[in-house]
């Protein structure tokens, strides 16, 4: 069995992957996180309402160094990506009990069915 020598190689940091970032340990842009969840809580997760909280908050994680600084209208803040309107689906058919799959009659035949 071969022993192993760890001081000999050399460890090389990755950056992080785009997504991932550090933690908030000194928690600088905690108040702009808490208010675009209270936000989000507010307008029941429509995230498109609470767009420049987000906005804001992603502001901050770049200028305090806690996310790689990129341009925001890349990451979906352009005036284009602005949502207007969104309709909410009502679900009104899974009230009234609809399953989906369940109108087709068809049925499927396998090598073991007879």
């Amino acid at each position: 069995m071969a022993s192993m020598n760890f001081s000999a190689s050399r460890q090389f940091v990755k950056p992080p992957q785009r997504g991932i970032f550090p933690l908030d340990h000194d928690a600088e842009c905690k108040p702009k996180m808490e208010s675009y969840l209270q936000c989000l809580k507010d307008e029941k997760q429509q995230h498109h309402k609470c767009r420049e909280l987000s906005k804001g908050y992603l502001q901050c994680r770049m200028d305090a160094q806690l996310m790689a600084k990129e341009d925001l209208n890349d990451m979906g803040y352009s005036n284009e990506a602005t949502v207007e309107s969104a309709k909410e689906y009502d679900k009104s058919k899974e009230k009234e009990g609809y399953i989906a799959g369940k109108h087709i009659e068809t049925r499927t035949f396998s090598w073991f069915e007879k």
